[in-house]
């Protein structure tokens, strides 16, 4: 795919795209797949895959508490326990506000602990990495966004993400449906949004504007960004998810260079 080289054109020093059929072909690529680069919160796609895997074990269900009275498991990955952005304060009764934690994040690793007893690095690194291959990536910090990873690993994941083995279709459906529909809240970077859709983990695209996805892309586009200049999506009607990864923290460049940049991806997904 020739659209996978605008990444050139962004600033920053290193970047690296890839985009990846639902067969698991890459079918273009961009830059250095195999350097390194922190993930920031595309991370938390990575910790909501090992609940996935951790439901599918029974080591957890969805109705188990987690976080404030009245939290469950769902609550934190949807967003909706109520925590504030960056620390446990109780900003909101669960599940009445899509309220972006990375501190519900962290409550949803320590219960996988405790229910497990195994630490949460080493059960993703045994549940999610291993299996599908991703030897680069590794959780060297918060489990909401301290994952440092390739292009060529989160190809492999994106395919896992559209053709699942470690889970099954029916669950990774479940995980990228709207949980706790019509939650207003803000998307950072991108402002308040009425619908502020999320699934299991995974932010949906819906009717959200402005957005990182392309304006093209389908409402049913699931995945992540990070604050570290990275994404990930899939977008289940095109059959097709692309990986970009960069050097250079996000901001306004992002903002404006992301959209462009994934609706000459899906304009040439079409075409071909």
């Amino acid at each position: 795919m020739k659209s996978t080289a605008l990444i050139q054109d962004w600033p920053a020093e290193h970047a690296a795209a890839a985009v990846i059929a639902a067969d698991g072909t890459v079918l273009g690529a961009d830059g250095d797949q195999g350097r390194r680069f922190p993930l920031a919160s595309v991370t938390k796609l990575l910790t909501a895959y090992a609940f996935q895997v951790a439901l599918v074990e029974e080591a957890v269900v969805l109705d188990d508490p987690a976080g404030p009275p009245g939290s469950t498991i769902a609550h934190l990955l949807a967003h909706t326990g109520g925590y504030d952005f960056g620390d446990r304060t109780v900003r909101y009764e669960p599940g009445t506000r899509r309220l972006y934690s990375n501190a519900g994040f962290e409550v949803l690793a320590e219960a996988l602990e405790e229910a497990t007893g195994i630490g949460f690095a080493d059960y993703l690194q045994e549940a999610v990495l291993a299996p599908l291959g991703m030897a680069d990536t590794t959780l060297e910090g918060s489990p909401a966004a301290g994952a440092v990873s390739t292009a060529a690993d989160l190809a492999r994941f994106a395919a896992e993400l559209q053709a699942p083995r470690l889970i099954t279709p029916e669950s990774l459906a479940a995980a990228t449906t709207v949980v706790y529909p019509g939650l207003a809240g803000v998307l950072p970077g991108f402002g308040r949004q009425k619908e502020n859709d999320w699934g299991l983990g995974f932010e949906i695209r819906g009717s959200k504007s402005p957005h990182w996805t392309g304006s093209t892309n389908s409402p049913r586009t699931f995945g992540h960004f990070g604050q570290s200049g990275t994404f990930l999506w899939v977008d289940p009607e095109l059959q097709a998810a692309a990986v970009a990864l960069t050097d250079r923290d996000f901001g306004p460049w992002a903002a404006e260079a992301w959209p462009v940049y994934n609706d000459a991806l899906v304009a040439e997904l079409r075409g071909s």
